[in-house]
């Protein structure tokens, strides 16, 4: 683990992964800065490959801001986890909240969000909410990617997994020594923890363009969670192959004994070749989930990284600018 940005030790750090959010970020650093947090708090931006003027905007709130604030700069789009993952290697707080850029989550919510993981005495609480205000499409993915993460993962039975979340240091500290290149953060937790909570807060409707969650990122988000914390499809094609071959040989009995009891040839040309389709088109998915798997594995060994860092921006009580470049393969975390 890299020598964080500040020896000062702070209550909580809260990171914000950025992307193309150049109309919200400031809006939702000016509403963060002004909580009271006993003990000090620090805000960790990470700006992933943001199409927009993100990185400008939050270049400006660093040097304009009295609050201790840190931003990564990173040098294309690593995706949302990955980008969280980084952010967490940055923070110092004994207590650390991840939030989304759009502004949906509250600011007002923090406190009460920390202040619930710290009274419990929880490693983990995920926030739900009353009424979610995003699109029937957002709301349909979450839905899906939660029913897979119950299926997957070890956690309690209809537990909503937001990214609007209250970590534990001994949490962070042992999650982001993860070092493949594809994280998924709550699965990483759910390794790391059982005791986890959840709390009520409000959620607001998103005020400027459109969620960056699209079909294909949603896809992805869902082969994560499959694929790097279960076996579950190579057990399910295990079971399949078994239960195909059980049937074909009740079927290969039953032509025989039609054959020589009755005399009946079993017909069909069409018949025959719609078998031989199905039976091949499975056989084509195993295979494919099989190099899937070996695939991620190949990527792993070849230490693809989970995320580059550019440039590193810092301001604040007791910290300077920075302009280093890091380049973050697994938990390292290069020269700051």
């Amino acid at each position: 683990m890299s020598e964080k940005l500040s020896h000062r030790p702070l209550e909580l750090s809260l990171v914000i992964p950025v992307y193309n959010s150049s109309k919200t970020i400031a809006k939702l650093v000016e509403g963060l800065v002004t909580l009271d947090i006993s003990g000090g708090f620090e805000i960790v931006l990470v700006n992933d490959g943001s199409e927009d003027n993100s990185a400008e905007i939050c270049r400006d709130i660093v040097a304009k801001s009295d609050a201790k604030i840190v931003f990564l700069d990173l040098t294309r789009n690593f995706g949302k986890h990955n980008a969280v993952l980084t952010g967490l290697r940055h923070t110092s707080g004994r207590y650390v909240v991840t939030m989304d850029d759009d502004f949906q989550n509250a600011p007002a919510e923090v406190p009460k969000l920390y202040q619930y993981t710290k009274t419990n005495d929880l490693d983990v609480v995920y926030t739900r909410f009353a009424k979610k205000q995003h699109s029937t499409f957002r709301n349909l993915g979450s839905k899906f990617a939660n029913f897979t993460a119950d299926l997957v993962l070890n956690k309690p039975k209809g537990l909503y997994l937001s990214s609007f979340r209250c970590l534990t240091r001994i949490v962070v500290d042992h999650i982001t020594k993860y070092a493949g290149p594809y994280p998924y953060i709550d699965g990483l937790i759910f390794q790391t923890t059982t005791r986890v909570g959840s709390i009520e807060v409000e959620h607001l409707p998103r005020a400027e363009n459109s969620s960056n969650y699209t079909l294909s990122r949603l896809v992805k988000l869902w082969i994560n969670i499959l694929l790097n914390f279960s076996t579950l499809p190579l057990r399910l094609s295990l079971w399949l192959g078994i239960t195909m071959a059980f049937v074909s040989a009740i079927g290969i009995i039953y032509v025989f004994i039609d054959f020589f009891t009755y005399g009946n040839v079993a017909p069909g040309w069409a018949s025959l070749m719609i078998v031989v389709l199905a039976f091949s088109g499975l056989q084509f998915i195993f295979v494919g989930i099989l190099g899937e798997y070996l695939g991620r594995l190949f990527i792993s060994f070849g230490n693809r990284p989970q995320s580059i860092i550019r440039n590193i921006y810092s301001g604040g009580p007791d910290t300077s600018s920075d302009n280093s470049t890091d380049s973050v393969l697994g938990p390292t975390t290069g020269t700051e």
